[in-house]
C-alpha cells in the first residue's frame, strides 16, 4: 500500500479513489530518471514565483515618457527601466517551455502501457506528486500574473519602442537578447489571461494528438483519477489530518482546479457534462474559499467546453458564462 492508500467511501463510484501523500512521496528506482529530469525544472519554480511577485513594473517612467515625448532624458529613463523587466519576462516565458516539456514527459510515464493510469498513480507516487507540483506552480503563477497589469503595459511599451526604432533603422542592444521572433512569442504568451495554464492545456492536447496509438482514455482517466485523489483528501477528515500543513490543503485545491482544466481541454465533451468522470458538484465549495480572489477565475479563463450544450446550467451561472 505504501503512502498511496485505497480509500473506502460510503458512496459507490465508477472510478477509484486514492490517498496520495503529497508531502512525503519519494521516487523508486524505476521513477528516478524521469523524476530527476522534472525535479531539475521544478527547482527553479520558487525563484520564478518570487521574481514575479516582486515585479513592480515601470509604470511611472513609462507614463512620464509618454506625456513628454520630446524629453530625451525621460525617454531614456523609461527605456532603461523597461529593458531589464523584459529580460525577466523572457525568463518566465522560457520557463513555460521547460514546464511544457516536463508535463509531456510525465504524461508519457503516467499513461503508457501495460499499466492503467490508476496503476501508474499507485506505483509511481513521486511522479504523480511532481505532476501535482507543476499544476500548483501554474495556478500560482497565473494568479500573480492576472493581478499585475504592469506586465502587459511594460511589454507593450517595449514593442512600440522597438517598432519605432526599426522604422528609424536603429538597432538596440536588447534585440540581441530578445529578438523579434522571441518578442512575438512572448507577446502571444502574455496576451493570455492565464498563460501558464494555456501552455499546459496546449501541451496536454499536443500529447494526445501526437500519441495516436495511445487511447485518449489513458490520459483522461489519469486526470480524472487525480481529481478524485484531491477531492477525497479534501473531504475526508481522517485524510486531511495526515497532512502537517494547511498549505498542503491549498495545494490540493489548486491541483484539483488545474487537473479539471486539462481534462476539460482533452476530453471530447469536457469536464462539466453530466457524463463526465469528474465530480464537480463539490468543487464550488472548495475552490471559492481559497487564496484566489475567486477560485473559479482559472476555470473561467481556461475552459473551452463550458459553453457546450451538455454543460449544466448551474455551472454556467457559477462561471458567469
Amino acid at each position: 500500500m505504501g503512502n498511496l492508500l485505497k480509500v473506502l467511501t460510503r458512496e459507490i463510484e465508477n472510478y477509484p479513489h486514492f490517498f496520495l501523500d503529497f508531502e512525503n512521496a519519494q521516487p523508486t528506482e524505476g521513477e528516478r530518471e524521469i523524476w530527476n529530469q522534472i525535479s531539475a525544472v521544478l527547482q527553479d519554480s520558487e525563484s520564478i514565483l518570487a521574481d514575479l511577485q516582486a515585479y513592480k513594473g515601470a509604470g511611472p517612467e513609462i507614463r512620464d515618457a509618454i506625456q513628454n515625448p520630446n524629453d530625451i532624458q525621460l525617454q531614456e529613463k523609461a527605456w532603461n527601466a523597461v529593458c531589464p523587466l523584459v529580460v525577466r519576462l523572457k525568463r518566465f516565458y522560457e520557463f513555460s517551455i521547460r514546464l511544457e516539456k516536463a508535463l509531456q514527459s510525465l504524461l508519457e510515464s503516467l499513461t503508457c502501457p501495460p499499466y492503467t493510469p490508476t496503476q501508474h498513480l499507485e506505483r509511481e507516487q513521486a511522479l504523480a506528486k511532481e505532476f501535482a507540483e507543476i499544476l500548483h506552480f501554474t495556478l500560482r503563477f497565473d494568479e500573480l500574473k492576472m493581478r499585475n497589469p504592469a506586465i502587459q503595459n511594460d511589454f507593450s511599451y517595449y514593442r512600440r519602442t522597438i517598432s519605432r526604432n526599426r522604422i528609424n533603422n536603429m538597432h538596440l542592444d536588447i534585440e540581441n537578447e530578445v529578438n523579434n521572433e522571441m518578442a512575438n512569442r512572448m507577446s502571444l504568451f502574455y496576451a493570455e489571461a492565464t498563460p501558464m495554464l494555456k501552455t499546459l492545456s496546449n501541451a496536454t492536447m499536443h500529447f494526445v494528438s501526437e500519441n495516436k496509438t495511445l487511447p485518449i482514455e489513458n490520459t483522461t482517466d489519469c486526470l480524472s483519477t487525480m481529481t478524485s485523489v484531491c477531492k477525497v483528501m479534501l473531504e475526508t477528515p481522517e485524510y486531511r489530518s495526515r497532512f502537517t500543513s494547511e498549505e498542503t490543503l491549498m495545494f490540493c485545491m489548486r491541483v484539483m482546479v488545474g487537473v479539471i482544466i486539462l481534462y476539460d481541454h482533452v476530453h471530447p465533451v469536457g469536464a462539466f457534462c453530466k457524463t463526465s468522470k469528474i465530480d464537480v458538484s463539490t468543487l464550488g465549495k472548495r475552490a471559492v474559499p481559497s487564496p484566489f480572489s475567486d477560485g473559479w477565475v482559472p476555470l473561467r479563463h481556461s475552459s473551452d467546453v463550458t459553453a457546450h450544450l451538455l454543460c449544466p446550467v448551474w455551472i454556467r451561472a457559477l462561471l458567469r458564462l
